[in-house]
């Protein structure tokens, strides 16, 4: 069973910085397509980006194109979101997730990970 571990959240203030890590187990040899989802307060938990584990190509939800990248380094079987320009509506509960298809792992992943809090106050 894949396990994956998110880290890299925290508090910051709007128009900082911050990048998250998921360390995860299996994805070499699956191979998993992994993403990264966030969950607000009082809202439902919704897609923000995503990564092929053999091509690198990328998607994302329009509200953090250009200010957000996803990227992957399959030797350590991590993926990376770099997050800059940080708004106040970017608070929440970031998720790591995986799932060996393109499709399904940006609506339905298989697998998650604990989650990591990112807070940006005003």
């Amino acid at each position: 069973q894949v396990q994956l571990a998110e880290s890299g959240g925290g508090l910051v203030q709007v128009g900082s910085s911050l990048r998250l890590s998921c360390a995860g187990s299996g994805r070499s040899g699956t191979p998993y397509n992994m993403a990264w989802f966030r969950q607000a307060p009082g809202k439902e938990r919704e897609f923000v980006a995503a990564i092929t584990w053999s091509s690198g190509v990328t998607r994302y939800v329009d509200s953090v194109k250009g200010r957000f990248t996803i990227s992957r380094n399959n030797a350590e079987n991590t993926i990376y979101l770099q997050m800059n320009s940080l708004k106040v509506e970017d608070t929440g509960v970031y998720y790591c997730a995986a799932h060996p298809g393109w499709l399904d792992v940006q609506t339905t992943p298989r697998y998650w990970g604990q989650g990591t809090q990112v807070t940006v106050s005003s």
